[in-house]
């Protein structure tokens, strides 16, 4: 008997020229990046982790890079006529745990050298602005072509000195000065694009780049990160069934399996099709079993420090409504974190009231609701970190067979260790409100 081939699916493929050239299977985004690109405008997306923003910022890259090759048989092939070569500077802040100046300082400085041996040597003694400012210039120079600026995460030192005021400082100050010389050389630039997770308006980082235009919930872009329904069926055929066959589920069940766990998220208040979580889906497939794969990739720590110092009513959470300005201007408030755990996806937008203009909130799937709750409750009750999910597992169990003396029985014990003395700011962590939706 025959068997299928093995196919390469992109688990964790942030490369687009490695994807492409070893010949993983790629799901055609490339008439998204086509219409970027010929936007005219400097380009900002907010999208969670592991969501495809690198990949796309790669994609740019090959695209601006003249890799002709790399797009054979893809909607770009078809679209642009004149394949040009342009000067690239592909900047990524994601690789370090920035504990300290120095850790920003060689990322820069690694970035600056590489650029250097291509467009000419800067003075080293001058500033991070004024050296980039010159690199920009001499690479238009040299090539007689105008710059392409990508920078994926640039928020990444920020969050991760949130509450390291002195550090925090430091990082905001030199990222401040290295992102206003976009605006400075705007006569030397062909494209700018900009990801990361959240956008700090209200912090002058970008109050100068005035002509950045955000498409983080334009409806046009909400597909340009994440896979939807079609796309996954119409690109995993093979994969599909295998996974239907390791679970003894049939093919409708498999999808369906799938759209409850990793479907569900929402970019803009005008697109109604729900987005797959594009981490948790390729793992799924290539594993052949469901499992919570983004989730596990990375705890939500800050949001949860950041729901502790506001002493935030977590019975709030999923159903919120607030304003859309809340969402669309990206203000860090530390007294009001829901806009940050929306930027973050472990909320989306389930509902739009257009009269009054605000957005209900909720959890996007049940790999996300679960993970939260399995991760929040040791925070909150006696449970410790690893008791946490097999506790929420047993309520669950306990409640769907209607065994309510069992279930009563292990409550008490729960809340043993609740102190007796309630008042409005201990009730609202009760585990009672964090197990009432099992």
């Amino acid at each position: 008997m025959e068997t299928m081939p093995i196919r390469k699916i992109p688990v964790g493929i942030q490369d687009y020229t490695k994807l492409r050239e070893e010949g993983f299977v790629y799901v055609d985004k490339t008439a998204l990046v086509y219409q970027m690109a010929t936007a005219g405008n400097p380009i900002f997306l907010s999208r969670p982790r592991r969501f495809g923003k690198s990949l796309l910022l790669s994609t740019l890259e090959a695209y601006f890079l003249g890799r002709k090759d790399l797009f054979e048989g893809l909607a770009i092939e078809r679209l642009e006529k004149d394949w040009k070569v342009y000067p690239v500077l592909h900047l990524s802040l994601n690789a370090k745990f920035y504990e300290t100046k120095e850790s920003l300082t060689q990322i820069l400085e690694g970035h600056f050298v590489q650029w250097e041996k291509l467009y000419g040597e800067t003075d080293e003694e001058l500033g991070y602005e004024e050296r980039f400012m010159q690199i920009i210039r001499q690479a238009c120079e040299k090539t007689g072509e105008k710059v392409v600026v990508l920078i994926d995460e640039y928020d990444k030192p920020l969050l991760r000195t949130l509450f390291n005021d002195d550090l925090y400082d430091i990082y905001h100050e030199m990222l401040t000065g290295f992102y206003t010389v976009l605006k400075d050389a705007d006569r030397y630039l062909r494209f700018v694009f900009i990801t990361g997770v959240t956008k700090f308006s209200q912090l002058g980082i970008f109050s100068n780049l005035n002509q950045l235009m955000d498409i983080s919930m334009a409806p046009d872009y909400a597909t340009v990160c994440g896979l939807t329904r079609a796309e996954i069926e119409r690109d995993f055929q093979p994969e599909l069934a295998a996974l239907a066959a390791m679970n003894k589920l049939t093919y409708e069940q498999t999808v369906d399996e799938m759209t409850k766990r990793y479907d569900g998220y929402h970019f803009s208040e005008f697109h109604t099709e729900g987005i797959y979580n594009p981490f948790s889906v390729l793992n799924a497939l290539v594993q052949k079993r469901f499992s919570s794969y983004w989730f596990s990739t990375g705890t939500p720590t800050m949001l949860v420090d950041m729901l502790k110092k506001t002493d935030y009513d977590l019975r709030q959470l999923d159903g919120i409504e607030v304003p859309a300005i809340a969402l669309t201007d990206y203000r860090m408030d530390f007294q009001n974190p829901v806009p940050v755990i929306y930027q973050s996806g472990y909320l989306t937008i389930k509902g739009y009231d257009q009269e009054f203009n605000f957005y209900r909130l909720g959890f996007p799937n049940a790999e996300v609701e679960y993970g939260w709750l399995n991760f929040i409750t040791p925070y909150y009750t006696p449970m410790s970190e690893t008791n946490a999910p097999f506790y929420i597992g047993k309520f669950s169990q306990e409640l769907r067979a209607g065994d309510v003396d069992t279930f009563m029985e292990r409550l008490r014990a729960f809340f043993a260790d609740i102190p007796y003395e309630l008042n409005d700011k201990t009730e609202r962590h009760l585990p009672g409100d964090i197990l009432y939706r099992f």
